[in-house]
C-alpha cells in the first residue's frame, strides 16, 4: 500500500513538471537534456496510469486487493508503449505495421515477465 502512494505522488509531480515543460518551453529552447527530462517524466506519468489501470483490472477481474511486485513490472512494461508510439510519431512512421510491432513487443515482454519472475 505504501508503494501505491509513492507511485501516485511521483506521478502527480511528474504530471505537474510535464505540464510546466509543455507550457513554458519549446523543444528548440530546452535542448537535449530537456528532451530527456520530458521523456522521463512522460514515462513516470504513464507508469502511474498503467499501475492504476492494472490495479483496477486486478480488483475487478480477480477480486484481489493486494498488489504484487510482479504487477509493478507489468505496469512498467505497459508504460513504455506510449513512449514507443511517440518515438515512432517523431520519425513519421506511424502506420499499422509500426503499431502492431509495438503491440507484439509489449506482449512478448509481458510474457517474459510472466514466465521468468
Amino acid at each position: 500500500m505504501k508503494r501505491n502512494r509513492i507511485v501516485l505522488i511521483v506521478s502527480i509531480i511528474g504530471l505537474a513538471a510535464l505540464i510546466l515543460m509543455i507550457n513554458l518551453t519549446s523543444p528548440t529552447e530546452i535542448g537535449p537534456f530537456g528532451v530527456l527530462l520530458f521523456f522521463t517524466t512522460l514515462y513516470v506519468v504513464c507508469f502511474g496510469v498503467a499501475t492504476f489501470m492494472l490495479q483496477l483490472f486486478v480488483k475487478v477481474a480477480f477480486k484481489k486487493t493486494a498488489t504484487r511486485n510482479k504487477d509493478y513490472l507489468y505496469s512498467a512494461i505497459a508504460a513504455f508503449a506510449p513512449i514507443m508510439l511517440l518515438m515512432a510519431r517523431s520519425f513519421g512512421a506511424i502506420n499499422l505495421w509500426t503499431i502492431s510491432l509495438i503491440i507484439i513487443f509489449v506482449a512478448l515482454a509481458e510474457f517474459l515477465v510472466y514466465k521468468r519472475i
